[in-house]
């Protein structure tokens, strides 16, 4: 990598604004200049995949850079990018939320000088999983700033839904927008060795979702879940299809969470098991262990509370892929010169065009859109996912 930035894709704005800080930074430390385009304090805004957490990591590391401009190949940037960095922390939520004594522990340690670095840097994805508390604790950092250390904070959108107003007020913006697909299509062909027809695909079903394009392009098993949600509409014939329907989208979100968490949830518990003595012959060995229950305890809720997110995640990505398919429909009942999300369920959607007024489209799209809202409201999955399939039937 020449670029710590080089993975911002589509985001020529942003990587402006980032590389003036990166600038503005070395001024500061080496008293050149007054170092106005760095500040202590950033909230990175996007839809899904723009690269929230991408364009925190690179300003991270061109902060750490030897040389100042982020080069990716010093130490600096190395560790930085393969989070091993002594001065860089990353906070990336397990569960629903970042709670307060997680972030009081954070706040506490980043308010000690670099060790090694040039700064110390707090890195916090999804902030708006901030419990209240937590944001409190994180305001006050924030507002009585530790010289040389630097909070990126990742969000939605800069909503008080998704942040605080005050938290809000206090750091600087950079507004993500969602790549081209074009864009998207380019670095998978010359990152990724995709050919360039199936990088094009992945690029427009991942609706500028750079992450999911690459899993799409090279995952088949990614493309077989794709394709199940897509086979939704033509099943929907009864009420007892609608039922079944949301119990196999249910049951794949379950089963995609499943294994991209079992890995993980088996080495951590070994790992505390042996920490706390499991498999010692030693007198007390076996005390210590059923004494440490309450440890266990702990991690198998911090498990359980990283599964439900995952199958969460896992589910909004396939009413992603359904909404687009819905739009797809939209776009040719109003025979808008717009291209297709889903290019491979045109004919699909074609049929339905035919069946269908643009209001019985929108409002299928629509709601697929209000099931993605209640479940972020905390809608039990399977209720807001149940009343989603009878809408799009009726």
């Amino acid at each position: 990598m020449a670029d710590v930035f080089a993975d911002l894709v589509g985001q020529e704005e942003a990587v402006d604004t980032l590389r003036r800080a990166a600038a503005g930074a070395v001024a500061i430390l080496d008293g050149s200049g007054s170092g106005a385009a760095m500040t202590h304090a950033w909230i990175f805004t996007g839809p899904p995949g723009s690269g929230r957490s991408v364009a925190a990591r690179a300003l991270a590391a061109a902060l750490q850079c030897a040389t100042g401009v982020g080069c990716g190949e010093c130490t600096g940037c190395h560790t930085t990018l393969s989070g091993t960095h002594a001065d860089v922390r990353m906070v990336t939520p397990d569960g629903l939320s970042i709670g307060v004594n997680d972030m009081r522990a954070l706040v506490l340690r980043a308010a000690s000088a670099p060790t090694g670095g040039r700064w110390q840097v707090v890195v916090i994805e999804d902030a708006d999983r901030l419990t209240e508390q937590a944001g409190n604790a994180l305001l006050k950092a924030i507002e009585e700033p530790p010289p040389r250390t630097v909070f990126l904070l990742c969000t939605p959108s800069t909503h008080p839904d998704d942040i605080s107003v005050t938290i809000r007020s206090r750091c600087r913006v950079v507004t993500l927008r969602q790549p081209p697909a074009a864009a998207v299509a380019s670095v998978l062909v010359s990152r990724d060795s995709v050919e360039p027809d199936t990088a094009a695909w992945a690029a427009a079903a991942a609706q500028g979702h750079v992450g999911r394009a690459r899993r799409l392009a090279r995952d088949a098993d990614a493309r077989r879940r794709r394709e199940a949600v897509l086979a939704v509409p033509r099943r929907l014939t009864n009420v007892g299809a609608c039922f079944d329907a949301a119990s196999a989208l249910i049951e794949a979100a379950e089963a995609e969470a499943e294994a991209a968490v079992s890995e993980m949830d088996a080495t951590e518990r070994t790992a505390l098991e042996t920490a706390l003595g499991a498999g010692g012959t030693g007198r007390g060995a076996s005390g210590a262990l059923r004494g440490a229950a309450g440890q266990l305890k702990d991690l198998e809720r911090k498990q359980k509370s990283r599964a439900t997110r995952a199958q969460r995640d896992a589910l909004d990505r396939a009413l992603v892929d359904l909404a687009g398919f819905y739009r797809d429909v939209l776009v040719r009942t109003m025979s808008a010169p717009v291209a297709p999300v889903h290019t491979d369920a045109s004919p699909l959607a074609e049929a339905a065009a035919r069946k269908w007024t643009p209001d019985d489209a929108l409002r299928r799209l629509e709601a697929v859109l209000e099931c993605r809202t209640a479940i972020e409201a905390n809608v039990k999955p399977r209720i807001a996912v149940e009343a989603m399939m009878l809408s799009l039937w009726r």
